[in-house]
């Protein structure tokens, strides 16, 4: 069995694209264990910047046809454009791609925490209904893990700087946040968040209101007040803010329902959509006196991290991607393959970063460096293939010591010292309490 990843973000994708992929996410992954057999277990990621699905498949062409077969018709999407839309990752490149994702390095913000939560939540949503393999969920658990690890030993994301953060902060030309008065569009987790940043920041959360009906049981939760449909206008008219993040099927905020609530006032109205389905339609921005936040103004403000920081967090993943193949198996010679595989992906990231172009680089070059990282995944994996398979033949043969010798030679590895730059300890010590 095998592990495949297809993916969509931010940093390959227009987010149009990203929201029309999202159409009929809640019931992708059942759909295609139960009408496919190459499919035993998915978890589908949807986030307000990303859409991936992870898969265990016995055959990865059959289960990707399928994957893009359900999108197509789900989203209205022609065929070919979700292919091409989708990146596909096998294995080791999938392994390494969900824990790089779940460590927030591929985050529109890098090193966010929000992307583990809504990992985590993917990852329950799948076991409650029953749709991951023992394997699957393990791979799950090592992201995870691998991403508290992570955020413990680099520093990564200890600013705080998150998407909610940033679009706060672009706020602040309109905003004076002290006794600000905001209206929040949505339930999810990224409404969850806000609530707390608002609140830090002096700001006051009078109504929630939910297109999918939830806001009861979240204006509770926060002791607010729950806005039916009806009640919008006047909600919208009394709010300094709107924060949308609902993500629903449609446009929640209209030109039309702004107007209506705006009439006879010169106050200013800034609204922040953070929903990748947008809540707020085109031209409300078009309006006097109100301004609009989206996830694209967002992505060309996001602040950057540490080099440092980062090539730790880098180091970090992959030796948790060398070592999750080793807990598959016990073999004499596991410590060797992991050392080696561990070399290998940590030139292969940091290859990988340096390819990778900056924020507002035109698609060409996206696909450019889409392209070439690609070929550098499928190098690594042909370069690792012979001396894993040589491992097992001289465990076999009980020659462990001349294979060791032979990669101390070759590449300088000693498995017998640790590596300082990946904390082996702090990860193993995750696993035993997981």
């Amino acid at each position: 069995m095998s592990f495949l990843s297809l993916v969509a973000s931010h940093r390959n994708r227009e987010l149009a694209v990203l929201e029309q992929l999202q159409v009929g996410a809640d019931t992708l992954a059942s759909e295609l264990i139960d009408a496919h057999g190459a499919v035993a277990g998915a978890v589908v990621l949807p986030t307000c910047n990303r859409f991936e699905v992870y898969i265990e498949t016995d055959d990865t062409e059959a289960a990707r046809d399928a994957v893009v077969d359900a999108i197509a018709r789900a989203s209205a999407l022609d065929r070919e454009t979700v292919e091409q839309a989708l990146v596909p990752y096998e294995d080791d490149d999938a392994i390494q791609h969900l824990l790089s994702v779940t460590s927030g390095l591929e985050s529109m913000v890098v090193g966010e925490r929000e992307i583990s939560g809504q990992v985590r939540r993917a990852h329950i949503e799948a076991q409650k209904r029953q749709q991951i393999t023992p394997r699957l969920d393990r791979l799950f658990q090592s992201a995870l893990r691998t991403s508290r690890v992570v955020a413990a030993s680099t520093g990564l994301g200890t600013s705080g700087r998150s998407v909610v953060s940033v679009a706060l902060d672009l706020a602040d030309a309109t905003v004076d946040w002290n006794g600000a008065r905001v209206l929040m569009i949505g339930t999810g987790a990224l409404a969850e968040t806000a609530v707390g940043t608002l609140h830090g920041r002096g700001a006051r959360v009078d109504g929630v209101f939910s297109p999918s009906g939830r806001a009861q049981e979240f204006a509770l939760r926060h002791r607010i007040e729950a806005v039916e449909l009806d009640g919008l206008e006047l909600a919208i008219r009394e709010a300094d803010v709107v924060f949308a993040c609902s993500g629903g099927e449609s446009v929640v905020v209209t030109p039309a329902l702004v107007a209506a609530a705006r009439h006879g006032l010169d106050a200013p109205l800034t609204l922040i959509d953070l929903a990748l389905h947008r809540d707020i339609a085109p031209g409300v921005g078009e309006l006097r006196g109100v301004t609009v936040i989206g996830l694209d103004d967002v992505g060309s403000s996001a602040p950057g991290e540490s080099v440092g920081a980062i090539d730790a967090a880098r180091s970090i993943v992959a030796h948790a991607v060398a070592r999750f193949g080793d807990g598959e198996t016990a073999r004499s010679l596991d410590p060797a393959v992991v050392a080696l595989r561990e070399h290998v992906f940590g030139l292969l990231e940091r290859e990988v970063a340096r390819i990778r172009p900056g924020a507002g680089a035109p698609q060409e070059a996206v696909d450019r460096a889409d392209e070439t990282e690609a070929a550098l995944r499928r190098f690594a994996k042909t370069l690792l293939h012979t001396p894993t398979v040589r491992a097992r033949e001289h465990a076999q043969a009980g020659e462990a010591s001349q294979y060791l010798e032979a990669i101390r030679a070759l590449y300088g590895i000693d498995v017998a010292v640790p590596d300082d730059a990946c904390p082996v300890a702090e990860i193993d010590s995750e696993a035993s309490q997981g």
